[in-house]
């Protein structure tokens, strides 16, 4: 395993593609601290910014507050990173494949158009969480991501695929422009959830404050018992999220919509038997 840890706060962010077990993968120590990072304009090297220690694996490890630092893990395909502390923005971008888990927060754009793998944050994550770079028409297209906090706004934009899981609140525009996917929020949901959504699922498990706010464009269908929403759970529940009790055997209120667009997407409001 190798681990890094900072040498020295950073007052401009890093920039360090570089970080992930396929970069990391048949190098020796002294070729993994001449990796190249990005500083501001400035290009430089792994070794100017942390210790490293051991020996190249599957595995990386980060020690302390890494929130200035971006793209850590971007396009992996393999492996496991772990970071005991702070991550910085794009955590996870693009990542094909392996495991990320944070063991504190994340910034904005973490698993940003992923396609497979798994990313945890114990803590929370910013803005944009599984979502499509502006410009581009697909979000996340496979894997799933777990966030045990809170997120920002626009979580799951353009997500295509995946799972995504929610422990805390969502701010505003959850699911916006969802093409499909499934998005779990147990906590409060932000208000204009599944805005332009075409297909998809969002469900929520709000409780407390009354039914969430919902557009307009999204019509009521029925109450039912999805049987598909009791395995999720149970898998969940294997991860860690534990669900409200009696949400296996609770109904959900159905809304199709956005009616705005194909109107084949659904928001599913838990309601207590």
């Amino acid at each position: 395993m190798i681990t890094l840890v900072p040498t020295t706060p950073l007052a401009v962010p890093l920039e360090a593609e570089a970080i992930t077990p396929d970069g990391f993968a048949g190098r020796s120590r002294a070729d993994i601290e001449r990796l190249p990072v990005l500083q501001g304009n400035a290009a430089a090297k792994l070794a100017d910014f942390f210790t490293v220690r051991g020996e190249a694996d599957e595995t990386i490890r980060l020690e302390g507050d890494v929130s200035r630092v971006k793209y850590i893990g971007k396009s992996m395909t393999r492996g496991r990173i772990e970071i005991a502390g702070d991550a910085g923005m794009h955590l996870g971008a693009e990542m094909r494949g392996g495991e990320i888990v944070v063991h504190g927060a994340t910034g904005d754009w973490a698993g940003a158009e992923m396609r497979g793998g798994r990313l945890v944050v114990e803590g929370s994550a910013g803005h944009l969480l599984g979502a499509a770079y502006r410009g581009s028409p697909k979000g996340m297209r496979g894997g799933t991501i777990l966030v045990r906090g809170r997120v920002g706004n626009e979580v799951g934009c353009a997500m295509r695929r995946g799972l995504i899981v929610v422990g805390g609140d969502t701010g505003d525009f959850t699911g916006v422009m969802a093409l499909a996917g499934s998005i779990f929020v147990f906590g409060k949901l932000g208000v204009r959830a599944g805005a332009s959504m075409k297909r998809g699922t969002i469900v929520t498990y709000q409780q407390g404050d009354g039914p969430p706010p919902l557009l307009p464009t999204f019509k009521y269908d029925c109450d039912y018992r999805p049987a598909w929403i009791a395995v999720y759970l149970r898998e969940l529940r294997a991860l860690g999220f534990a669900p409200p009790d009696g949400a296996p055997a609770g109904r959900y209120r159905r809304y199709s919509g956005d009616l705005t667009e194909l109107g084949k997407g659904e928001i599913l409001v838990w309601t207590p038997s």
